[in-house]
């Protein structure tokens, strides 16, 4: 493996960039662990009606489409969010993943998957009755996912 520092003046946040052939357990945690590093609590400013909301990301479980606006799910709320999936994606910390083509998860936040092999699984998180949908196309690489978060710990 190679380790390569690129200095770069202005820089408005650090980004850690990590380049593989294949997503595994090593990658995963490493990745976990330089997410990790930032002790501060990220927020995300999100709103709701006329107020703006800052909200620890490890509050919010999923993220959704619906049309042409993206929400933001904690446990008891519905915010909405002026990133676009593909900004979110980029900036949310590796404990986030999407799950669907509309979907980004918090995989902190899983409690469980109904697996369905004729149509999309069902993920329900933690301490709420909210569901979202894993397409089949994500279901597998969720699973791994999982499963190397749950043996880290």
């Amino acid at each position: 493996m190679r380790v390569k520092i690129e200095i770069e003046e202005g820089l408005a946040e650090e980004e850690v960039i990590i380049r593989c052939g294949s997503l595994n357990n090593s990658i995963i945690s490493l990745q976990n662990y330089i997410s990790k590093q930032n002790n501060g609590k990220r927020c995300l400013s999100l709103t709701s009606g006329e107020t703006e909301f800052y909200i620890p990301m490890e509050d919010i479980y999923f993220f959704e489409t619906e049309g042409r606006e993206i929400r933001a799910h904690t446990a008891d709320k519905i915010f909405s969010c002026s990133y676009k999936l593909y900004e979110l994606e980029e900036m949310l910390p590796g404990s986030f993943m999407r799950i669907s083509k509309s979907t980004i998860a918090n995989l902190d936040a899983i409690y469980s998957i109904t697996r369905n092999l004729t149509a999309s699984s069902i993920v329900e998180f933690i301490g709420s009755n909210k569901k979202a949908l894993v397409s089949r196309g994500y279901y597998k690489m969720l699973i791994e996912r999982l499963s190397a978060r749950r043996l880290e710990r």
